[in-house]
């Protein structure tokens, strides 16, 4: 399965459409946004561009899409409240009739933090309020009808909160009713504690990594499920990874730098080092640094996916 993500800096809603229109029509299978307030690269050049808020534009692309999932690569916990996060899901989830991700991570960004006024806790405290976010993001998406929830952690609480719908209930993506919670989407690939909160309470695991290095995540994301009495055969595996393509192989090569693994370069060598992740046991890509215009995602609908049109499910 093919993803990408889509800019929200220096860019236009017509640009993004048009982007949204050929994916549709094509074999792709998620759309993701970032979730920054002030852009992570770039300086300050680019921090004065326009940049667009990402929840209020995955509904946006919502409703001019019918058959892609949607998400956020990933949600910062330290901006929002879990139990809002966790509403502000759920109606992307009825709006787009089952096709919306929740993705999630301990926020890292520390210039926006500041920018704003946010806190910007040590790690050891975004890793513990991570997983509590997590923990009551899950309970509250897999509530009974009738079920008011209650939560007492360090960091958050709940007290007889009621949350209904807690999921779109008609027919989702791919084929398959939505009658289980919106997928939780844990970003990062900290061994000791993101993977660890992943095996508790994720359904999808998201790191950057190369092929080698996914492997050994996956070795031990399979050692937290079993130290936690989950089958990890329930947590799908994704990665985020740049793509493009360049026909000059020479700047191709200064693009990549001292990473040879990166999908970067000519039809041929994209569609290998693709096939390099999927040995590794990658099942979906969520693909970034994609230049946004329609001609480049034409052209990798009709010279790369197709390639593994029987190799990804």
């Amino acid at each position: 399965m093919f993803g990408a993500q889509l800019y929200n800096v220096g860019t236009s809603w017509d640009e993004i459409t048009s982007v949204l229109r050929v994916m549709e029509a094509g074999t792709w299978t998620s759309a993701y946004v970032y979730d920054h307030f002030v852009p992570p690269l770039g300086g300050r050049a680019v921090e004065l561009r326009p940049n667009l808020e990402g929840w209020m534009l995955l509904g946006s692309m919502a409703a001019v899409t019918t058959r892609l999932e949607l998400g956020a690569l990933v949600t910062g916990n330290t901006y929002r409240n879990p139990a809002l996060l966790a509403k502000m899901a759920v109606t992307l989830d009825e709006v787009s009739k089952g096709r919306a991700i929740l993705g999630i991570g301990a926020g890292w960004h520390v210039r926006e933090h500041e920018a704003y006024g946010w806190d910007f806790p040590s790690l050891k405290e975004r890793s513990d309020r991570l997983e509590e976010a997590c923990q009551l993001i899950r309970m509250l998406f897999h509530a009974g009808p009738q079920e008011l929830v209650n939560y007492e952690g360090k960091y958050y609480r709940l007290t007889e909160a009621p949350f209904v719908p807690n999921h779109y209930r008609g027919a989702g993506p791919r084929g398959r009713r939505r009658q289980d919670a919106i997928p939780i989407m844990v970003g990062g690939k900290g061994r000791r504690r993101t993977l660890k909160t992943l095996a508790q309470y994720g359904d999808i695991m998201n790191v950057i990594s190369s092929p080698e290095e996914f492997k050994q995540e996956c070795a031990v994301l399979d050692r937290h499920c079993e130290a936690v009495g989950r089958d990890p055969g329930e947590i799908s595996r994704t990665v985020h990874i740049p793509l493009r393509l360049m026909d000059d192989e020479q700047n191709a090569k200064k693009l990549r730098a001292a990473d040879d693994w990166k999908p970067i370069g000519s039809v041929q060598r994209v569609i290998d080092k693709c096939g390099d992740f999927i040995a590794a046991g990658v099942e979906e890509f969520c693909f970034a640094g994609i230049p946004q215009h329609p001609a480049v995602y034409q052209r990798l609908n009709e010279e790369v996916l197709p390639a593994f049109s029987r190799g990804l499910r």
